[in-house]
């Protein structure tokens, strides 16, 4: 057990507590700079989203090719985030942090100026590796500052926030930027806004200067759990290509475990693992990761696939698009923002991510009676108005997965809750999309008109999300136990 004193927990199932102290004005900054970073994160894996067909024309992707636009960057961000959450503990957060930055700034501009797709495919693996860096520490940078229960309830709103709505903020940002301008700049965007960052980060971050090698720099466990987590996702977002009954994914899946149970196996016999696994032990951490891949993967099927039914069977245009997403980033973060923190403080993480759960699974239940003409006002406003849920299940989640770390930790619990999303995100892409893929093509072959069989392609995609939501639920119910306000 660790001899370092637990930070303090979010949650409260108690009264109301009095308002909290204002935190420091840098503070406040550094939440700013932090947030910033995580937008221009997640901004980065669904931006591209409604770009896909002027990229594909402009650098002459082949059909398969296109899908590494976005594999790329999902393969080196989910696999890198534990390597780089435990490297900041060991070697400085702040100092990882604006490494991240500075190599997805390069990445950026190396992106926008591609002229073939090996370039843009190589950017965005360079893109997915500063991303891993910057947001496997975010979080452990985050609890550290605002160690007081209010402020940090609150701290993890704003930064749930931009995690929450990011994806569909993303969308709206990659219509117009490709429709008004053209598809390089939805990466030169990131540029002045990741340089603002860096700089006001530099300015504002603690200069923490880690644990040192001596404290964790296992070498074999960080090459086995890299490896095991790059295949291991590689696999998964692959899966369309070739099946999941392939000898190709069967072998490749199987290695990918090996490895993994190798690299659990090291952390147990480690003197100095890379990975403590006592980081999992609390109950509530555990659970609130198992969640987090349930739902984040569930909900690839309103972020992504819902923007692919509105331009494939709505005809909706990329800026459209974005634009008919909007409400539910709208409302996303009102309440991240607005109700979130206060209804945690009286309800504790649990019933609040309960209740976000129940409106996310009452969202996908909707969409699975989506007609292939549906009216925007009846059809679909009222989906975009439930993901309310994920403003109230996010930061709940988020307090929930750091609620057991210590102040040495607190990188790699942060890369811990980042990886699993990651792998609920990737999980949702392959299995989801290949459903959809899958129904829509028996359909056609059988004469079915092309808008019907797109739409009932759809319809499964979301019942299975529906599924995976009402497993989450499952899992919070039985799982999670909620916790007593600390005295």
């Amino acid at each position: 057990m660790s001899t370092h004193s637990a930070l303090p927990s979010t949650t409260s199932a108690g009264p109301e507590p009095a308002p909290a102290p204002a935190a420091p004005p840098k503070h406040r900054l550094a939440l700013g700079a932090l947030a910033a970073t995580m937008l221009m994160n997640v901004l980065d894996g669904s931006i591209v989203t409604v770009a896909m067909p002027a990229i594909q024309d402009g650098l002459r992707f082949s059909p398969a090719g296109l899908s590494w636009v976005v594999n790329a960057y999902l393969i080196a961000f989910g696999s890198l985030l534990l390597l780089a959450g435990r490297l900041g503990d060991l070697f400085g957060r702040t100092r990882m942090f604006l490494a991240g930055v500075t190599v997805f700034g390069a990445a950026s501009l190396l992106a926008g100026m591609a002229t073939s797709p090996g370039m843009l495919i190589a950017a965005r693996f360079l893109q997915g590796a500063g991303s891993a860096m910057s947001a496997a520490v975010s979080l452990g940078i985050l609890v550290t500052l605002f160690t007081e229960r209010g402020e940090r309830a609150r701290a993890i709103a704003v930064f749930s926030f931009t995690g929450a709505a990011g994806a569909s903020l993303g969308q709206v940002l990659g219509g117009v930027l490709t429709d008004a301008l053209s598809w390089h700049w939805i990466f030169y965007i990131n540029l002045p806004v990741g340089a603002a960052t860096l700089l006001l980060a530099s300015r504002v971050l603690p200069r923490d200067r880690g644990l040192g090698r001596h404290a964790g720099a296992d070498v074999a466990g960080a090459l086995l759990v890299t490896a095991g987590l790059t295949l291991g996702i590689y696999t998964v977002v692959t899966l369309g290509a070739h099946g999941g009954s392939s000898g190709r994914t069967l072998v490749l899946g199987g290695l990918s475990l090996t490895l993994l149970a190798a690299f659990t196996v090291r952390q147990r016999r480690a003197r100095t693992p890379l990975m403590p696994l006592r980081i999992l032990r609390p109950r509530n951490v555990a659970g609130a990761n198992l969640v987090q891949i349930l739902m984040v993967a569930a909900l690839f099927a309103f972020q992504i696939l819902l923007a692919q039914y509105l331009q494939n069977v709505g005809g909706y245009g990329a800026a459209r698009t974005g634009l008919a997403m909007l409400p539910a980033a709208v409302i996303i973060g009102v309440v991240s923002l607005g109700v979130s923190a206060r209804l945690i403080a009286r309800f504790g993480e649990r019933v609040v991510l309960l209740g976000g759960l129940i409106l996310l699974t009452a969202l996908m239940a909707l969409l699975i009676r989506l007609p292939a003409h549906a009216s925007y006002a009846t059809d679909l406003l009222p989906v975009m108005l439930l993901a309310a849920g994920f403003g109230l299940a996010l930061p709940a989640l988020t307090g929930l997965a750091m609620s057991g770390a210590d102040e040495r930790d607190a990188g790699l619990a942060s890369g811990v809750f980042q990886t699993t999303q990651q792998i609920g995100m990737a999980a949702g892409v392959a299995v989801l999309s290949t459903l959809a893929v899958t129904r829509t093509d028996r359909l056609l072959a059988g004469g079915t008109p092309r808008s019907e069989a797109l739409t009932s392609g759809y319809h499964a995609a979301f019942a299975l999300g529906t599924a995976l939501l009402l497993a989450a639920l499952a899992v919070a119910l039985t799982v999670l136990r909620p916790e007593r306000a600390a005295s």
